[in-house]
């Protein structure tokens, strides 16, 4: 198959905060290095890592670092890692949205992006304006805009809201269009970013199965990124983990989405306090215990199936504590939440001291044989986050657990609440 994209040693550079470099002095020694010296940038040297969750001491970060990659025509990439990894980064670079500091990008073809709600929309004009002069953008001319705005418009579900300005459209109707046009103006490649989080189930479905159709039956090329694990295993054939702004891993899709996972959380027995991140200086964590033990991996055989946990530290502050716990499966999809304050209203008042925290839960059955993985939070109830440990604990279900089980008491925003 033939090269649609190639990325060659690209890199993105950003000064933290501001655009240009802020002084005199570094704009004119840029200019004297680079333009009459024809040296490299000096402050390329300079760049760190862009890790968000760190303090650096450079004010310069690299969003990208040494991207070097090719895509296939016809194949459909899923580009996965964590906030700030660089994946829109990557897109915007594609979609010429911005430019490299280093390396280059070659691609084959036509490229339709959809990088966030209302890309390439005016405000002002109806959903039919903007329907035409997105196509007009993408060099196509009138007539095969016309020929196309039925299927565009039957998509989209948009139809009784075509001839009003597209600023009162709600952000899923808009995502909606914008998905519809860029999907159907026949675009050599399809870049889609984050957005269809924002759309309903239905619309995820159909816009999945257009990706799909683009890909397998007309031969397009699609960069998707995305959150959700499952349908990246579903929608794609390779993947591309980025972490820190450089390409950690690269291969068949389940094989990246299977080392993304694997190693979110760290299986040799860790203690669960070294995953939490403080998010407010005046509290201290000094004991994690879940069942009795602080290390990060715990199995469940039948008939146990009680998690106990227990949090204790210091706070410097008069505020309520409460304990709140997420289950998240293997695909990061979240299926269940533990939150004590928002049925009883029981939460640990603190007043500058010591605190425990300490919730006793049954799972139900409707947690079916599988591992999923345990999210804590401490919070101040329905105001803040001051503490938060991401994929803190390898749970481990194994028994008879079925998946007709006892009824679920209450649902919130369609995950399961765990009383």
């Amino acid at each position: 198959m033939p090269t649609a994209i190639e990325f060659n040693h690209v890199s993105k550079q950003y000064r933290l905060g501001l655009v240009s470099t802020r002084t005199i002095s570094h704009d004119l020694n840029r200019w004297w290095q680079t333009a009459i010296l024809h040296h490299e940038d000096p402050y390329l040297k300079i760049g760190e890592t862009n890790d968000r969750a760190t303090r650096g001491n450079s004010e310069y970060v690299w969003a990208l670092r040494d991207i070097d990659f090719k895509v296939e025509q016809g194949d459909v990439v899923g580009i996965i890692g964590k906030n700030g990894a660089g994946k829109s980064t990557l897109l915007k670079l594609l979609s010429r949205v911005t430019t490299p500091t280093t390396g280059s990008i070659r691609a084959r073809g036509r490229i339709a992006s959809l990088l966030e709600v209302g890309t390439g929309f005016h405000q002002e004009l109806t959903g039919r304006e903007n329907i035409y002069m997105n196509g007009t953008i993408m060099g196509m001319s009138k007539a095969e805009v016309k020929r196309k705005l039925d299927e565009i418009v039957d998509f989209s579900g948009c139809e009784r809201y075509l001839d009003t300005p597209v600023k009162r459209y709600s952000s899923g109707m808009t995502v909606r269009l914008g998905f519809a046009v860029a999907a159907h103006l026949d675009p050599e490649i399809l870049v889609v970013d984050e957005v269809l989080a924002v759309g309903d189930a239905e619309f995820q479905k159909k816009a999945i199965g257009k990706m799909q159709d683009v890909s397998r039956g007309e031969g397009r090329t699609v960069l998707f990124v995305s959150h959700n694990m499952a349908s990246i295993r579903a929608l794609c054939k390779t993947g591309v983990l980025l972490e820190n702004g450089m390409v950690k891993y690269t291969g068949e899709v389940n094989d990246v989405v299977d080392h993304y996972i694997g190693n979110a959380v760290q299986l040799g027995g860790e203690k669960i306090i070294d995953s939490f991140k403080i998010k407010d200086d005046r509290l201290r964590i000094d004991q994690v215990k879940i069942n009795g033990q602080e290390t990060n991996r715990l199995e469940l055989q039948w008939p146990n199936r009680t998690i106990d946990i227990e949090i204790s530290g210091y706070y410097d502050g008069i505020v309520p504590l409460d304990l709140e716990l997420a289950f998240f499966s293997d695909n990061e999809i979240l299926i269940a939440k533990h939150t004590p304050s928002l049925f009883t209203g029981e939460v640990v008042k603190v007043d500058h001291d010591k605190f425990t925290l300490h919730q006793k839960l049954e799972l139900p059955l409707n947690l079916t044989n599988a591992t999923y993985y345990l999210r804590i939070d401490v919070t101040h109830p329905k105001i803040s986050y001051l503490a938060q440990a991401e994929n803190a604990v390898q749970l481990i279900l194994d028994g008879n657990y079925t998946a007709q089980g006892i009824p679920v008491d209450k649902k919130y925003f369609g995950v399961m609440c765990l009383k």
